[in-house]
Order: C-alpha cells, then structure tokens, then sequence
C-alpha cells in the first residue's frame, strides 16, 4: 500500500471518529433540559436539592448518562439515570453487560488498570477490587465486610482504588494521603485505612490535613512525609487514575465492588454466604 494511501486511510478514519463523537455529543441532553426534569419530578420536596454532576455518552451505545448529586436532610448521594437517544424517555437503574461471557471486558480492563494496595496471592484465580471513597460513610459500614469475605477466601486478591466522590469536601486529600502510605508501606496502608474511617466523623474539611497526618504517623510511617507527597502532581494523576478506571468500568458511587469483573455494587446489603458463593463460583470459572 502507498504512503499517500495510508495518508488517506489514516484520514478517513480520524474524520469517522470525530464524526462519531460529534453525533454522540449531539445527542446528549442539556443541562438546561436535565434541570427540568429534576424540578418536574422532585420538585414537590423543597427538602431535596440537586446538582449535576456529568451528562456523558453511556456504555450502552445511544444512551445518555445523567449523573446527579442529590442532597437531602440526611445528607448527600449520587443518582444516575439514563436517556434514550430521541430524549423522551429516562431510564434508572443499573445497565448490566451482556453476553457469553459479560465480565470478561470490566475484568481485562480492571487487571490492566488496577494501581492500588493489594493483598493475597499474586496470581489468585479471583481478584477482587474496591473502588472506594474514605469520607463516604457506606465504604466504612463495608470495611468489616469485605474483611470477613477476605479471611474467609485466603485465596482471593484484594486490591484498593481510590475513587473521592466529588461530594465530598476531604475526600480527595484523604485519597491522595492513602496513596502516598500506600506506596511507602503496604502494612501501613491497611492500618491507614482503618484509622481514617474510625476517624471519619471527627475530620473535616478545615482540620483534614492534621488528622491525616496524625492517622499516618500511627499507622507506622512519617506522617509530614507523607503530607509532603500528598501534595505532588504525580499523586493527583494517580488518583485521577484510579477514578478514571473506575468510571470507565462502571462505577458511579461507593462503595463498588468487583469480583473478576461481576460488579456488586451494595456489598453491605448481601449475606456472607452469597459474598462467598460469588467469589467461590468466579474462581471455578477459571
């Protein structure tokens, strides 16, 4: 084939791609209309107040993701629904993968991306990852979950992402603070991690920066060492990282958790006995 024909090639194909993008953008509701919608559906509670916080093409082709952080007297959570293309209608719920094997893509993506604390064996037949957010009270209420599914699945790998939810004012410091232990010391990550939800209702968003600092000191490591690389840019790309692998897996809130790819997204909300049951099946899988 000639240079000036792969030019052409080369082209078509970058112009196809834009193309494709446009279209897909173009589709996509306002935030105008998203507004709306939220006000003639919600609109009744003047207790319950909404931000938006993405409007993105979903993972199902043609479909909008609409993602809104929803605040309450009881406190704040993410909602997402979804639009079909002629914007008429919206959907809510979780959209589930398909097929033979409807893991398989979230679970290649996950082993490829994954740059989180582990712990089990290296090459376990099953790898389980949490994508979590320390100031989310959900992840803590999951904490001694996933601890009694991992002491019964010694042979299981665990792997920790970090995933701050925008809602949250400390969330992405405690984040950057968890990485930065997490690369200086894995036993001090777990440690790290405990103290942080123990510690969860005293911190806030004016004292974060001390008490992480104090947490990382008793979990074993230098604490202002620690705060130092917290701060740098290659721990933010890092945590940028984890949430952009998350997203593009799935994961809209915390905590979620996947077992080789099979998203379970309320962990707290299921018996030990079907936790290990998953965990037992997806290993037999392999």
């Amino acid at each position: 084939m000639s240079r000036q024909l792969i030019c052409v090639s080369f082209v078509l194909l970058l112009l196809s791609a834009v193309m494709a993008q446009e279209k897909a953008s173009a589709n996509l509701p306002t935030e105008d209309t998203v507004n709306a919608f939220m006000q003639q559906t919600i609109g009744y509670d003047s207790s319950v107040t909404w931000k938006i916080s993405a409007i993105k093409p979903s993972v199902a082709e043609g479909l909008s993701e609409v993602d809104v952080i929803m605040t309450n007297p009881k406190g704040q959570s993410l909602s997402t629904f979804y639009v079909t293309p002629d914007g008429k209608h919206a959907l809510a719920g979780e959209i589930m993968p398909f097929g033979a094997k409807p893991y398989a893509s979230a679970n290649e993506a996950l082993l490829k991306g994954i740059n989180g604390p582990a712990r089990g064996p290296e090459k376990a037949p099953v790898t389980i990852v949490e994508f979590s957010d320390l100031q989310c009270p959900h992840c803590k209420d999951a904490q001694p979950v996933i601890d009694k599914l991992l002491a019964a699945e010694p042979n299981a790998r665990f792997v920790f992402q970090n995933y701050p939810l925008p809602m949250h004012n400390w969330a992405a410091k405690a984040a950057a603070y968890a990485d930065c232990v997490g690369r200086a010391s894995n036993d001090a990550f777990w440690k790290f991690v405990q103290g942080t939800f123990d510690q969860q209702t005293n911190i806030t968003e004016s004292n974060a920066d001390e008490k992480l600092t104090a947490i990382a000191d008793t979990a074993g490591v230098k604490g202002a060492d620690v705060a130092a690389c917290a701060s740098k840019p290659d721990t933010r790309a890092r945590i940028d990282k984890s949430v952009a692998l998350g997203t593009a897996v799935g994961v809209t809130g915390t905590p979620t958790v996947y077992i080789n790819g099979r998203h379970i997204g309320n962990v707290v909300g299921i018996p030990e006995d079907v936790l290990k049951s998953l965990v037992d099946f997806a290993a037999k899988q392999q």
